[in-house]
């Protein structure tokens, strides 16, 4: 099986283009074969990319978190998805259009150099209604806006935002350690409130126009970047009234930029990086 490694900041994915799935093989197994760090390849997720026979010029999209669960969506497997098809020859710089889980996302992509491109991400407006994140706590919310709830004995005020799959964001003014973040983030991740799971955004506000997030995924752990989770930590400092309606998302490795006015969706920039290309045996 033919494949190629890619990184979003940091957010690395094994990519498959058209074709080279074998057949006997499940997603899932594929998935925690290949993204196991030690004895495969190693990556947050896994992509599967085919080309639709009835609709030219779009292209099928499956993503798997490294624990073999399927993630629906993914800001920054979308990048990769598009670098993957850049490189490999299979696509051209300009719109490029992915059929998701979710629905059909598209992107604008250019090549900033070999192996290296910038990618502009286009997600339709956010839902904030509990029942379309989901969030439980007993009662229906239209919004789940510095909402308490209290999760392994810790307090927290948290802001929920589905962008295709479910946010949950918390603000700090300084972070705590790292390990205490990490700690919180799975029993935010698996707590009651959130029937489906939830990724979690441990957001910092820099400044009307910056924020920094250090991120939770659902099904992978702590991560270095999350598209998704860029803009769901962007909107929620916005609805809170915290910054402007264009914001710089800081992270470990750089940063994205998000932009998003009520009652539109959502625009990302940001980068993308082929690792290398490799082979596994069938």
């Amino acid at each position: 099986m033919r494949f190629t490694k890619l990184q979003a900041l940091g957010n690395d994915f094994i990519v498959v283009p058209p074709g080279e799935r074998p057949a006997a093989a499940t997603a899932a197994g594929l998935a925690l074969r290949v993204c196991e760090r030690r004895t495969g390849a190693g990556a947050d997720g896994l992509i599967l990319l085919d080309a639709p026979a009835d609709e030219p010029g779009v292209w099928a999209f499956r993503v798997f978190n490294c624990d073999g669960s399927e993630a629906g969506i993914s800001g920054n497997g979308l990048r990769a998805a598009a670098g993957c098809l850049l490189h490999r020859g299979l696509a051209r710089p300009g719109r490029l259009v992915f059929r998701t889980a979710v629905g059909e996302r598209s992107c604008d992509i250019k090549v900033n150099g070999p192996g290296s491109y910038e990618v502009l991400l286009f997600f339709p407006e956010p839902a904030f209604r509990s029942d379309l994140i989901p969030f439980e706590d007993g009662t229906p919310h239209e919004r789940v806006f510095d909402h308490p709830i209290t999760v392994g004995g810790r307090a927290l005020r948290i802001t929920c935002v589905s962008v295709g799959n479910p946010h949950c964001g918390a603000f700090y003014d300084e972070f705590p350690p790292v390990a205490e973040l990490l700690e919180l983030g799975a029993a935010v991740e698996n707590s009651r409130f959130f029937p489906e799971r939830t990724n979690v955004e441990f957001i910092r506000v820099l400044g009307r126009d910056e924020i920094e997030v250090v991120f939770w995924e659902r099904g992978v752990g702590r991560t270095m970047a999350s598209g998704t989770g860029a803009c769901a930590a962007a909107v929620a400092a916005m609805v809170n009234g915290r910054t402007a309606e264009k914001v710089r998302v800081r992270t470990e490795l750089g940063g994205l930029t998000v932009e998003w006015r009520p009652g539109s969706g959502i625009r990302q920039l940001g980068p993308v990086e082929v690792v290398y290309d490799g082979e596994l045996p069938a």
